[in-house]
């Protein structure tokens, strides 16, 4: 396959909206028509048509996945003199939202193949004060969920997913938003389903939770003006919820060309015989990877120059993640040093997300993996 001449974006969000115009056009002019911009009956559609997929009986909308993780925290009682145990490669808001409710972030070390929390990390963080476990399936793929329902079952913890990579995965054939007490979705725009901007949502099976959630998101009110709780205002825009909708009848097919393409760049690295300088993701047994992101791991000290190069080629690239939480500034409070977990910084060292999106091709994925034979090939005629 002859490969792409032009740049390969990290991904296309606009390909989506040029096969859907029509009716994502539509349903931004009802919601202009109907004066209607907040929550109404655009987002309450949304949410149950959302629910229904994930096979919970209840979503509430908010305004982010952060605002979810925030959202769900409180909704359980969580708060200050509380530890919730959460894993250090992740997205920030993972951890910060922890500390948002004024709760403290345990870390655990992840599992090196998946990048996910490692069970076997989580008993030995457990203390009087624990209340939570936070797994998140990070790229796409669920995390060891039965070896962690057994650690929270044994110890009386809520689990509460972070699910905002993973819209869609599957766990021994349940989706994600349904593995625990309550899951918490994103929907940024290069998400599996993804808004025109920043967009939650919160499922759960519990409806004294679902109550409470609907109102923290306005402020701590069940009735208008009458507060019950110190709440946020973390409310569905209703644009975004009709939109979500015209995208959610075609998850199902998105999904399935995420996992072609990422069989293509596993054919694809094999037949450059880049497998032994890159390391290719693994799904494990009885799971859907959704390939919210290929990553692969390349050695520390290629990682970084083979970013330079990709990108001055015109290919999209990102590092996912580049420091491991507990080294981050923000967090030196909580005492922790560089070597307390050893696998996530090893990972932050070595990751890089390839591009990634429904409708990439394979000649712009043969770009990508020319691209970084090239840079291989430039590197050992150096070194020589």
């Amino acid at each position: 396959m002859k490969p792409t001449s032009g740049p390969v974006p990290l991904c296309d969000i606009q390909a989506q909206y040029r096969a859907l115009k029509d009716g994502i056009d539509a349903a931004v002019l009802r919601v202009l028509a109907s004066g209607q911009a907040i929550l109404g009956p655009e987002v309450a559609a949304f949410e149950q048509e959302t629910a229904a997929f994930c096979g919970a009986r209840f979503g509430v909308g908010c305004g982010s996945g952060t605002d979810a993780l925030v959202l769900a925290l409180h909704a359980l009682g969580i708060g200050p003199g509380d530890e919730v145990i959460v894993p250090p490669f992740t997205f920030f808001a993972t951890a910060s939202a922890v500390c948002r409710v004024g709760a403290k972030p345990v870390f655990a070390d992840i599992d090196p193949v998946t990048f996910n929390i490692d069970p076997s990390q989580i008993e030995a963080r457990i203390t009087p004060a624990t209340r939570a476990i936070v797994p998140v399936h990070l790229f796409g793929q669920c995390c060891d969920m039965d070896a962690v329902w057994d650690i929270a079952e044994q110890n009386r913890l809520h689990v509460i997913e972070d699910a905002a990579q993973s819209f869609g995965s599957e766990y021994k054939g349940k989706r994600c938003g349904t593995l625990g007490a309550v899951a918490c979705l994103s929907f940024y725009p290069t998400k599996n389903l993804g808004a025109l901007g920043d967009a939650g949502l919160v499922t759960t099976d519990d409806p004294a939770i679902d109550k409470k959630l609907r109102a923290l998101r306005v402020h701590g009110s069940e009735v208008k003006y009458y507060h019950k709780f110190i709440g946020y205002n973390m409310r569905l825009d209703a644009v975004h919820a009709a939109v979500l909708r015209v995208k959610l009848p075609h998850v199902a097919n998105w999904l399935n060309g995420r996992e072609a393409a990422a069989q293509r760049y596993d054919s694809l690295i094999e037949g450059a015989n880049l497998h032994g300088f890159m390391r290719r993701p693994t799904t494990r047994p009885e799971r859907r990877h959704t390939f919210n992101q290929y990553v692969v791991r390349v050695p520390a000290h290629h990682r970084d120059a083979l970013v330079k190069h990709m990108k001055d080629s015109g290919v999209g690239v990102e590092v996912y993640y580049p420091l491991s939480l507990h080294q981050q500034e923000c967090f030196k409070f909580l005492g922790y040093r560089t070597g307390d977990f050893p696998t996530s910084e090893h990972a932050a060292g070595e990751v890089l997300a390839l591009p990634m999106f429904p409708e990439i091709t394979e000649q712009q994925q043969t770009r990508v993996v020319e691209v970084i034979g090239t840079y291989l090939r430039q590197s050992v005629r150096r070194a020589a």
